[in-house]
């Protein structure tokens, strides 16, 4: 089955499989086995401590691979300066940089005239025009199911990847909800041309950094096991449903703002449970497609997986 579309042709590689950036979780080891495994990989740059590390990360990653690969930049409203992480992102050759959290006007003006692919994550239609205008090069486009940070409407996947392909003419990967060969074969029937998965890699073997605890976890919890956490700072965002999110809905009835919430939802916190598997004292990231995980294969063995379902789906469809 021939699975070029734009999305592979511009990131040039063979299957239209996107890794989502993952904060705290997303380094050379993962990054580079979805490259190999025909997809693209990405290293997330704000998690790391300084810019040095992130060279680090990028000359490992080309040590794993000769496959292309990307550098995430997650710039929330309380994200850290970003303008050091980008130079060496630069500096490396990067082939791809994708910003998600935030504008991304200031990254574009840094990467002007550099020969780097320019991927914006978006949660409406408006945001995916604005990309569009600003040379975003495609759009990932995350509805409603999706982990981590999403949009501030609430609207699922089915409704709004043809809303955003409607809208644009620059390719549109679709995010959120996505996790097997199923996913991503619906997503193409809404005219995606490729999709984003974060949570489903997290349960992969080369996901190294993520604690036992918090895969088992993946694997065990149901569609219904996660919530939306920081509406209240206007960052609406889904995690795995503890102990620790009811503390953090909690502090958002009692409108504490973002200092009365700051400890519970800092990084550390995040890292408590993702690393060291402190699921009382902590948070991880997931989307509602934790329902469908059962396993945990390498990203080679996941990625074969979901080509064989398109396959076998695409033949049904004849």
């Amino acid at each position: 089955m021939n699975w070029k579309t734009r999305v592979t042709e511009l990131l040039n590689i063979q299957y239209p499989i996107i890794q989502g950036g993952l904060a705290h979780l997303a380094y050379a080891d993962l990054a580079a086995a979805v490259s190999n495994a025909g997809g693209l990989g990405q290293i997330t740059a704000m998690s790391l401590d300084n810019p040095e590390q992130l060279r680090k990360e990028i000359i490992k990653v080309r040590s794993l691979t000769d496959k292309p690969f990307g550098v995430n930049f997650a710039i929330g409203q309380h994200g850290r300066p970003f303008s050091g992480f980008l130079d060496v992102a630069i500096e490396e050759n990067v082939p791809v940089v994708s910003v998600t959290g935030g504008n991304p006007t200031p990254l574009f003006q840094q990467l002007q005239g550099k020969d780097i692919v320019k991927l914006v994550l978006v949660a409406s239609k408006r945001q995916a025009e604005k990309a569009e205008e600003l040379g975003a090069d495609a759009v990932m486009v995350v509805g409603q199911e999706g982990g981590g940070h999403l949009g501030k409407d609430d609207i699922g996947t089915f409704v709004l990847i043809p809303r955003v392909v409607d809208a644009v003419s620059i390719p549109v990967i679709a995010s959120g909800g996505v996790g097997d060969g199923r996913g991503l074969m619906a997503a193409l029937s809404f005219g995606a041309e490729g999709v984003e998965m974060g949570t489903r890699f997290i349960a992969t073997e080369e996901c190294i950094h993520a604690s036992e605890v918090y895969k088992r976890a993946l694997i065990e919890g149901e569609e219904s096991g996660t919530v939306v956490i920081k509406r209240s700072l206007g960052a609406p965002a889904r995690a795995i449903s503890n102990t620790w999110t009811d503390r953090i809905l909690d502090a958002e009835t009692s409108n504490q703002g973002y200092e009365g919430l700051k400890s519970y939802i800092s990084g550390e916190a995040n890292k408590r449970y993702i690393y060291d598997g402190e699921a009382d004292q902590g948070f991880a990231w997931a989307g509602q497609v934790m329902g469908l995980i059962q396993d945990i294969p390498t990203v080679k063995e996941l990625i074969e997986r979901m080509i064989s379902q398109g396959e076998d789906i695409r033949k049904k469809w004849n």
